[in-house]
């Protein structure tokens, strides 16, 4: 493939660029999320926070909700039309006004039945929780369902910027999010405080509930309004259309009803799992602590894994499309072995400071451990789960997303038996039950991609990734029994210790064993002559520098 042939059309070096940015992007969003998440921590609480949990469930609905309706076709359909409509006499305006005055249309619809339906919504999630608790969520609810619009038009505006080639904005905008989210948790610490006092429901005022709704709305808001600025440098502009022939939604297809029907199974083993989960609110790790503990999870992957797949997709796509699986298969199996190298490694890394990270969300000792342990049983999957990511991106090169579903279909039912056992466990135990049960199922979904996949390409030189990923695994246990050892003489294991005494601590023990593991870890493969390990360090090298 040629520099300026690829299949959307962009030369693979504004590709390359791109994804510098859109990396980078994703980098700095993922701190400032970590930094929202420890300031809200640190002002409602979070293990053993009944009103903590309670804004984390009517805080999620909108994602969820949206997700549900409308993620998979404006992924597998209208976006592909948008890049279709550049084509037209007028470079596809038309056809974004029609879009775009739709989706504003339907979605201002359907966040005004959502909204009314709060209510409902809260009951159907939390499965009859404490009245107190049910009523703080469901006005949480109220607040924080609108997002649901805004969430749209996020989608609308930065795919369509995305289509005219302006990436960076898209992967930018949740930066502002953040900030803006941060600022009203700030301003709610002035006016009403923090601390213990804000676990119990029964303290809420109507103006502190409207505040940290209000900030959390306004945060989606800001994200997806900004991007209008920068319809102009895409050479665009929107007048309302509201002839709707055309817009392509008869022709959503096979593709789109496949994507819509995982989305729906993935929401379905969710609402198992926050109602699982809920039973824990106020007493253990519930709802708010495996938020706060995914967000830990998939740093690793947003910043590392994601990067480099955005490469490995596009030259794969290529050779889907010219049906050559011999560089499929080639694709696959250097995909893996790369991002492996970095994934082993992130997996016991973060398993020997997840106590140190737990400080930035919890003071107390028993919290920390609580919050630690459901990281490290979320980490279990780390593995297993940016392995199967890659190769969901095979099925979709082939065009085969009857698959995938099937796939998870078998995987949220591991996981939803998994869960429901979780729910028989004592209060303090069921959040690490749950996320033991996302391990396993994410294992179960590897296991049962790999035999599909090797059986539609023939061969993905099964025996070659189980090597490397031993060796990985052989350097990452040494790194990491170090990194221990080096944790447990500061005291990262007991409530007097160094390492847990404050965020300070914290984070020079966090950064001292991380340096240090990473040093022995890739001292090791270079040792033993690795071959992934000097392609894998130019490519993140190359790609960040990029965006310079």
């Amino acid at each position: 493939m040629s520099e300026t042939d690829d299949a959307a059309g962009v030369p693979d070096s504004k590709i390359g660029r791109a994804s510098a940015v859109m990396a980078t992007g994703t980098i700095v969003s993922r701190i400032l999320g970590f930094v929202k998440a420890a300031v809200l921590a640190a002002t409602i609480g979070q293990v053993g926070s009944a009103a903590a949990d309670a804004f984390t469930i009517a805080n999620g609905l909108p994602n969820n909700i949206y997700a549900l309706i409308a993620g998979g076709m404006l992924s597998a359909v209208l976006v592909p039309q948008i890049v279709r409509s550049a084509l037209h006499a007028d470079g596809g305006q038309r056809f974004i006004n029609k879009l775009v005055t739709l989706g504003i249309t339907v979605f201002v619809i359907l966040t005004i039945i959502a909204t009314l339906c709060a209510p409902l919504l809260i009951d159907l999630y939390t499965n009859d929780p404490d009245p107190e608790v049910f009523a703080l969520a469901t006005a949480f609810a109220y607040w924080c369902l609108p997002q649901i619009l805004f969430y749209a038009l996020y989608t609308l505006l930065g795919e369509v910027l995305n289509a005219r080639g302006v990436f960076g904005p898209f992967m930018w905008a949740p930066i502002l999010n953040n900030v803006v989210a941060i600022a009203g948790l700030v301003a709610f610490q002035v006016l009403f405080g923090s601390g213990t006092q804000f676990h119990s429901p029964d303290v809420w005022t109507p103006g502190m509930v409207g505040l940290l709704g209000a900030s959390a709305t306004l945060g989606v808001a800001a994200q997806a309004l900004i991007l209008g600025v920068f319809w102009k440098r895409a050479r665009l502009g929107f007048r309302p259309d509201f002839k709707w022939r055309g817009v392509g939604l008869s022709r959503t297809g096979r593709t789109a009803s496949w994507a819509f029907a995982m989305i729906l199974v993935t929401q379905i083993a969710g609402i198992v799992q926050t109602q699982v989960v809920f039973q824990a609110a106020g007493a253990g790790a519930s709802a708010t602590t495996l938020q706060n503990a995914f967000l830990i999870f998939m740093l690793p992957h947003s910043v590392v894994t994601v990067s480099l797949v955005t490469a490995y997709f596009t030259r794969m796509s290529g050779h889907a499309s010219a049906g050559n699986l011999a560089g499929v298969r080639s694709d696959v199996s250097s995909s893996l072995r790369s991002i492996g190298l970095v994934m082993v490694f992130a997996t016991i890394a973060l398993m020997v400071v997840a106590y140190p990270v737990s400080v930035f969300f919890e003071s107390d000792v028993d919290k920390i451990r609580a919050m630690g342990n459901v990281i490290i049983a979320l980490l279990l999957s780390l593995v297993p789960f940016s392995a199967v990511f890659v190769m969901q991106r095979v099925f979709y090169a082939l065009e085969d997303t009857r698959t995938v579903f099937l796939i998870e279909v078998a995987k949220q039912s591991v996981f939803v038996a998994g869960a429901l056992v979780a729910g028989t466990l004592p209060l303090e135990w069921i959040g690490v039950g749950v996320a033991v049960a996302t391990s396993i199922a994410v294992t179960a979904q590897l296991v049962i991609t790999f035999a599909v996949l090797r059986r539609k390409l023939g061969s993905i030189d099964g025996r070659r990734i189980a090597v490397r990923y031993l060796e990985y695994l052989g350097a990452a246990l040494a790194a990491g029994v170090v990194g221990f050892g080096l944790l447990w003489l500061l005291g990262g294991l007991w409530p007097a210790g160094f390492a847990l005494s404050g965020m300070g601590a914290a984070a020079l023990t966090i950064v001292g064993l991380g340096t240090l593991m990473s040093l022995i870890y890739v001292g090791l493969l270079a040792l033993f002559k690795n071959s992934e390990l000097a392609p894998v360090l130019r490519s993140l090298t190359e790609r960040f520098s990029r965006s310079r």
